[in-house]
């Protein structure tokens, strides 16, 4: 009887830690389970900055050294155009030409009337010799000789009013001829042939084939910033030169209510005149915050913008929010400060899949 109770307890304390052992290892392969089901989330360290550098833009356009209205100084019709729109020049070549018939024709006629007051004028030498010659004899008086010589004299003045009236045809055929001023490349041409102009009414625009620049007006309150010959930044184009400032306006403009600078850019920059260009100013804004990704951020409410940090020392950590203000942002990166602390742990990506209060696990982010 003492055998057979001991032999039923063996049989039912084995059968106790049996299912002792099952029930553990069925809890432990339920918590391996959950723990392989939790979302793995992608976090980084917060890291404290006592500043942050702004890059501030302003805005100006490309002129070029040398940009004028190129156009006679005469009126009349134009009757020979030697270049046009987008043509490379140099200075002293030839553009366009007047019609000068009637030039020429006042040409010749003063011609004449100095070939004829020459031809008077010797005839007048002549006479006044002959007669002195003749008074040495007492045949001629002394009035004759007056006369000869007042006529002489009158003959050399009309000469020298025939010579000025030459030269002054001659400098209005010199200026029937439309010159380049300089080096450059005609931008526009404003007129045709057989066209009328008037004095001064320009014929092309010439753009100088000098070093370019740039234009920007500043805000008064920043102009201490910038000095004469300081290098700067400026893009065009999105194409980045190292620039010059070669000027600084003396006044503010009276509509934009800046100051204006006018910068020199390099002599192969590949700008065109007129085309927009922008100056980049760095600065250092000192204010304490963190450097997060753009993508670690999301809508609070209230307007508000939150980031999501994983607390807990021991696995599974949970999801947090945390509010946090935007002080300044890059293409793909915020400068922001809140209620969060160095060194915490922020998911930097996948928001949109999180709640909080969510247990997940985590990987570091590789920078």
């Amino acid at each position: 009887m003492e055998n057979s109770a001991r032999s039923h307890w063996r049989v039912i304390s084995t059968a106790f830690i049996s299912m002792l052992v099952l029930t553990a290892c069925q809890k432990e392969l339920t918590e391996h389970a959950n723990s392989a089901q939790l979302p793995t989330v992608t976090t980084a360290p917060l890291l404290a900055s006592s500043s942050y550098q702004s890059e501030q833009t302003f805005t100006g356009t490309i002129r070029a050294g040398n940009t004028t209205g190129a156009g006679f100084e005469l009126s009349g019709k134009i009757s020979e155009l030697y270049v046009d729109s987008g043509d490379k020049v140099s200075k002293g070549q030839l553009l366009a030409k007047l019609d000068t018939r009637l030039l020429d024709a006042e040409h010749q006629e003063i011609e004449a009337s100095l070939s004829q007051t020459q031809a008077d004028i010797n005839l007048a030498l002549s006479t006044l010799k002959r007669n002195e010659e003749l008074k040495k004899s007492g045949y001629v008086s002394e009035q004759l000789l007056d006369e000869n010589r007042t006529q002489l004299s009158s003959l050399e003045s009309a000469k020298k009013r025939l010579l000025a009236s030459q030269h002054a045809n001659q400098l209005k055929l010199d200026k029937s001829q439309l010159r380049a001023p300089f080096d450059g490349i005609i931008s526009v041409r404003l007129h045709n042939l057989a066209e009328v102009v008037s004095a001064g009414s320009a014929v092309f625009t010439l753009v100088g084939d000098v070093k370019p620049e740039a234009y920007i007006g500043v805000p008064v309150a920043l102009a201490s910033q910038f000095n004469t010959g300081q290098e700067v930044d400026i893009s065009v184009q999105n194409q980045r030169y190292k620039a010059t400032i070669a000027g600084i306006s003396a006044e503010v403009n009276t509509i934009s209510r800046t100051l204006q600078l006018r910068i020199s850019l390099p002599k192969d920059a590949k700008v065109i005149n007129g085309e927009i260009a922008y100056l980049h100013q760095q600065q250092t804004v000192a204010q304490a915050g963190y450097w997060i990704p753009i993508s670690a951020l999301t809508d609070g409410i209230r307007g508000r913008w939150n980031i999501y940090v994983v607390a807990g020392a021991q696995s599974p950590q949970q999801i947090e929010r945390r509010d946090v203000e935007i002080l300044y942002t890059t293409q793909d990166m915020a400068y922001v400060q809140g209620a969060i602390k160095p060194n915490e742990q922020f998911v930097t990506q996948g928001l949109h899949k999180l709640v909080v209060g969510q247990a997940v696990s985590t990987l570091a982010a590789t920078r």
